[in-house]
């Protein structure tokens, strides 16, 4: 959601923000632009568009070079999509010249009380900052770090901040408050972004921002200050990414490319995690923490929250500690009395969730220690909480998770095991075995893409609405196989407990209307083909989703035998596979769904 990128130094400014910008498509966005300026205050360029980074570069095609500047990708939360609204936004003197991710929740009160006398050009609230900033220095003679330290203490919200004053050139100023900004660090030359991968190219070094910090960058020099003006030395950490892992190869789409890293992903998992002796290991900080604990409580949004409703299972069965998941936005603003000794995990893709940030911030301050499962090293939940796992998934660029979801999983199964262990439970099967042989049956599921397209087809040509069906670990899939069809493709569909059609959803079932089985669980699988057959009689164009133990002639998608516990390791995959076809066929842009971010930075 958003995103920015800041360059000063000696190489074209341009060409950094434009390839810096390509590489924060995957975050979802509606309209782009730069802004460019030479050090010496000379070359003042501003190109915004809506739509595509393309439609920019169309426009950006004849510009001077210039040494510094800055970009942005927008998602629209103030005003419509449009060239205006579109950041970077200036004052109304020009001087000054603003990005902008988050949102201010009091942009009206300071349009009314600063800004009587400016004419503004858009609907945004970042026109607003920016000149609150030009108010204070013109009001109040200050030079633009004094203007923009001032502004920073009237704004309320969520912000990422990166500002140019034309009248202080070489300069280039930057702060924070919840959402996301590093500082790049090379040896003549310093960048801000959103996430490392846009500047991973450039360097692999990057220096964390606090919220409340305000930071100077130069060419050869950061500068990073308290709100009290505390000067900060804070050294840089090395980014563990592969610029050509974010290449997309001979895909046409990423989401494909990933669905195919997964069987990748896991063997990557269990070697990562695995000791010298061969045996999965997890922190002994984090296993006794949640030895210490009587309950565990597993926050999440989206697909992240989904993965962490297969872990409760595996947390509970495998340990017998009571789990309790919550969707992040819920919790934050009705959080439920909480246990005497509760323990948290936090489940992200991005490690940026603002809503799963939002429950972390208050969870701190009651002193409750918690850890985070995510993708993205240094990301502000992982900084945040005490403890943090890494999936070791690679970069998921596509906005519909897929290998980060099988990713979580994997991992709060491996802590799961490590709890087993520490209690001196007896292991039900070898957990480093099993994940290798998921690895193997996801490998078999995605040489079945031809079959699967073919289903996709049938089931979703023209259809307005579907429903997955499952019951206990398949109903948790379900749920995650109807958000990656109804995210891509548009088609209306929901997951249900097979159980709850009878109580009214079975209502909407009518002729052509397409039900999705998943039947992998044993002491379900009877009940779940019961309600399939409902709604067949109602005239549902049915299948399903089964494991060779509990297969008939008849089933569609059969799936290789692996233990019980794991099959939502292999069952979403023909599910990630056929809302991607279903979405192909459709002709729609799999990788960037509509009015969708892929990380969701604001509230």
């Amino acid at each position: 959601m958003c995103g920015i990128v800041g360059y000063i130094g000696n190489d074209s400014a341009k060409e950094v923000l434009m390839n810096g910008l390509e590489r924060l498509e995957y975050r979802g966005y509606d309209s782009a632009g730069i802004f460019l300026l030479n050090r010496d205050g000379e070359g003042s360029q501003l190109f915004k568009e809506q739509g595509r980074i393309a439609d920019l570069e169309k426009k950006v095609s004849d510009a001077q070079t210039t040494n510094m500047g800055i970009g942005h990708t927008r998602w629209a939360t103030h005003g419509v999509p449009s060239a205006e609204n579109a950041h970077p936004h200036q004052s109304n003197s020009g001087r000054f010249t603003l990005v902008h991710n988050g949102v201010i929740e009091n942009y009206d009160s300071l349009k009314q009380h600063y800004l009587t006398d400016y004419q503004l050009h858009s609907e945004t609230d970042t026109e607003v900052v920016v000149n609150v900033i030009e108010y204070f220095a013109l009001t109040e003679q200050l030079d633009a770090k004094s203007a923009f330290k001032k502004a920073l203490t009237v704004i309320e919200g969520s912000y990422a901040f990166g500002l140019i004053d034309n009248e202080e050139p070489g300069k280039l100023f930057a702060a924070k408050n919840k959402s996301p900004l590093l500082i790049g660090h090379g040896e003549d030359f310093n960048t801000i972004v959103s996430d490392a991968m846009a500047s991973i190219d450039l360097t692999d070094q990057y220096i964390e921002i606090h919220d409340g910090e305000l930071v100077t960058l130069t060419d050869d020099a950061v500068t990073i200050e308290t709100a009290d003006g505390d000067v900060l030395t804070r050294e840089p950490y090395t980014a563990s990414l592969d610029a050509n892992e974010l290449d997309k190869g001979t895909y046409p789409f990423y989401m494909l490319k990933e669905i195919d890293e997964q069987p990748a992903a896991m063997r990557r998992i269990v070697q990562t995690y695995q000791n010298d002796a061969g045996e999965l290991t997890i922190d002994e900080d984090i296993v006794n923490a949640m030895l210490a604990s009587d309950r565990i409580y597993i926050i999440g949004a989206g697909t992240s929250m989904h993965a962490g409703l297969v872990g409760s299972q595996l947390i509970e069965q495998l340990n017998g500690i009571p789990v309790e998941v919550h969707v992040a936005s819920e919790f934050a603003y009705n959080m439920p009395i909480l246990t005497e000794k509760p323990f948290f995990i936090f489940l992200s893709q991005s490690g940026e969730t603002a809503d799963s940030r939002q429950v972390l911030v208050q969870l701190n301050q009651l002193g409750y220690d918690a850890l985070t499962i995510t993708n993205v090293k240094g990301s502000t939940l992982s900084r945040e909480a005490k403890y943090t796992l890494l999936l070791h998934v690679g970069p998921e660029i596509a906005v519909a998770s897929t290998k980060a979801y099988t990713g979580q999983i994997a991992v709060m199964a491996i802590l799961a095991d490590a709890v087993r262990q520490a209690q001196g439970k007896a292991a039900p099967f070898d957990m480093g075995q099993e994940l290798s042989l998921i690895a193997n049956a996801m490998e078999t599921m995605i040489d079945e893409k031809d079959h699967i397209h073919e289903i996709a087809t049938d089931l979703f040509t023209d259809k307005r609405h579907a429903f997955y069906i499952g019951r206990g670990m398949d109903y948790y899939v379900s749920s995650e196989a109807a958000l990656k069809l109804k995210e891509i493709s548009y088609i209306q569909t929901e997951g249900f407990a097979g159980g709850e059609l009878k109580h009214g959803t079975i209502s909407l079932v009518e002729d052509g209307t397409p039900v999705i089985a998943f039947i992998t669980q044993q002491n379900t699988a009877a009940h779940t083909r019961g309600n399939l057959e409902e709604t067949r009689s109602r005239g549902a164009q049915t299948a399903v989703i089964t494991t060779e133990a509990l297969a008939r002639e008849t089933d569609q998608i059969v799936l290789p035998t692996v233990n019980e516990l794991l099959t939502p390791l292999v069952s979403v995959v023909p599910a990630q596979l056929l809302a991607y076809y279903a979405s192909l066929d459709r002709g729609l842009d799999v990788d960037k769904p509509r009015n969708l971010a892929k990380a969701v930075t604001v509230e």
